[in-house]
């Protein structure tokens, strides 16, 4: 009875098993009603009354490894299937809805391209700045409102330490760092403290250009905004500047081009003035070039920035500023065949 009880012991330690069909053939072999243990169950009757404490010790031990053997075949082959399958049972259920790139996203890759293609290159900075890059590089008087709490978000006083107001301070670091040619775009998020309405937001969204060289003219800057209306909003669209005034720029223009929904006519989007201002640009000041180390009497520039969110409002008609940073589902997936 113990060379059974052992042969069967031994036979259970090294039970392996390759399918879930296996492991229930094993219990039924050793756990049943009918099985094997269950068979060593009914001879004890026959056992001398001297050896019964020591085989019952030992089938009792049988039974007790024969049920752990089966329970550890069991988990063992449920996380090797786990582990094994194809079904992650933490994804969405499918139809899994299709997605889009934001309209903001969309359109600044859209005018990101098109500079590209003049042979621009894309600058990024820090979106936390100091007054020097955002302010005092750029021309800006000490008492220019920007530099008042009411236009600007301070962070700290002495040094002064802002949220950006414009991308222009990644226009200053790479004056800095580097020598001209310079032709680079800076898009990117800013910050001004503004009342949040349909049309003005606390943050938006910016892309600004610089081009440094010798000889570089308002002509050049003329040919470049003229190649950016027509390549985004299409072949017709014509544009003007008007004089304006900004401390890094001089001369200073705003750049309107001809509206792209009555093709200049006049209509309630343009105010039936036939335009739409879409951005702000001029030739570098030459203190700018002087405050980066760029020696103004060799060289030149022009610089030109505008708003994304003011583009994509032409472009796509969005009446409201507050709604490209809701995260309204409904309202996004209206670009979905914008890609």
């Amino acid at each position: 009875m113990i060379e059974k009880i052992e042969a069967l012991l031994s036979e259970i330690k090294q039970l392996t098993v390759s399918a879930p069909e296996e492991i229930e053939t094993a219990r039924i072999k050793y756990l049943s009603k009918k099985g094997s243990i269950s068979s060593l169950m009914d001879d004890f009757r026959t056992v001398p009354a001297e050896q019964k404490r020591e085989v019952g010790m030992r089938l009792n031990e049988l039974k007790q490894k024969a049920t752990e053997k089966i329970e550890l075949l069991k988990k063992q082959f449920e996380n090797s299937g786990a582990a094994n399958s194809d079904i992650d049972l933490s994804r969405t259920a499918y139809p899994i809805p299709l997605g889009t790139r934001h309209p903001l996203s969309i359109v600044k890759e859209e005018i990101c391209d098109i500079f590209k293609r003049l042979g621009f290159s894309i600058a990024e900075g820090p979106e936390v700045e100091d007054d020097w890059h955002v302010f005092s590089s750029l021309n800006f008087a000490d008492d220019h409102p920007a530099r008042d709490m009411q236009d600007t978000f301070f962070i700290q006083s002495d040094p002064q330490i802002v949220l950006r107001t414009h991308t222009s301070s990644v226009q200053t670091r790479v004056m800095e760092k580097s020598d001209p040619p310079i032709r680079i775009i800076c898009p990117g998020r800013v910050y001004r403290n503004e009342a949040i309405s349909y049309r003005a937001h606390c943050f938006f969204h910016q892309v600004e250009a610089l081009y440094i060289d010798k000889d570089v003219s308002f002509a050049d800057l003329k040919q470049a905004l003229l190649f950016f209306a027509r390549e985004m909003f299409g072949e017709q669209t014509k544009i003007r500047l008007r004089p304006s005034y900004f401390p890094f720029t001089e001369p200073s223009a705003e750049m309107d081009i001809s509206c792209n929904i009555c093709g200049g006519k006049g209509c309630p989007f343009c105010k039936h003035t036939g335009w739409v201002e879409i951005l702000g640009c001029g030739m570098v000041d030459p203190n700018v070039l002087e405050n980066c180390g760029i020696d103004s009497k060799i060289y030149s520039g022009y610089a030109l920035g505008m708003g994304i969110e003011r583009i994509t409002n032409l472009k796509y008609q969005v009446k409201d500023l507050r709604m490209f940073s809701e995260n309204d589902v409904r309202f996004l997936e209206q670009f979905q065949s914008a890609h």
